[in-house]
């Protein structure tokens, strides 16, 4: 079966840095558009970067934009988010998802795998 796995998660204060992975397996990963998306309190989920199946395609929340990179490495079936500069608005829970499509997408209903999901608090 797909499984997904988020790690690297924690608490960082506020201008600190975080490094996310998501190990995919039973997939055609390369096959795969990758998003992730994140989830606070109270709130939706919503998206927050996403790349291509073979990397060259890019694409970010403006409320993260210039602070946040996603990169994947299809050899090892894995994604990262490098979150740099945070803030504690980005605290939430943060998902990886796969979706089979060229173009990496922005809505969350059109993936079709997710993983658990990791915890990131950041603190004033």
């Amino acid at each position: 079966q797909v499984q997904l796995v988020e790690s690297g998660g924690g608490l960082v204060q506020a201008g600190g840095s975080l490094r996310l992975s998501c190990a995919a397996s039973g997939l055609t990963f390369s096959r795969y558009a990758m998003g992730w998306f994140r989830q606070a309190p109270g709130k939706e989920r919503e998206f927050v970067a996403a790349i291509s199946r073979s990397g060259a395609t890019t694409d970010y929340a403006d409320s993260v934009k210039g602070r946040f990179t996603v990169s994947r490495d299809n050899a090892k079936n894995t994604v990262v988010l490098q979150m740099n500069s945070l803030k504690p608005e980005d605290t939430a829970v943060y998902y990886c998802a796969a979706d089979f499509r060229v173009v990496p997408q922005t809505d969350s209903y059109k993936y079709d795998y997710w993983g658990q999901g990791t915890q990131v608090t950041v603190s004033s």
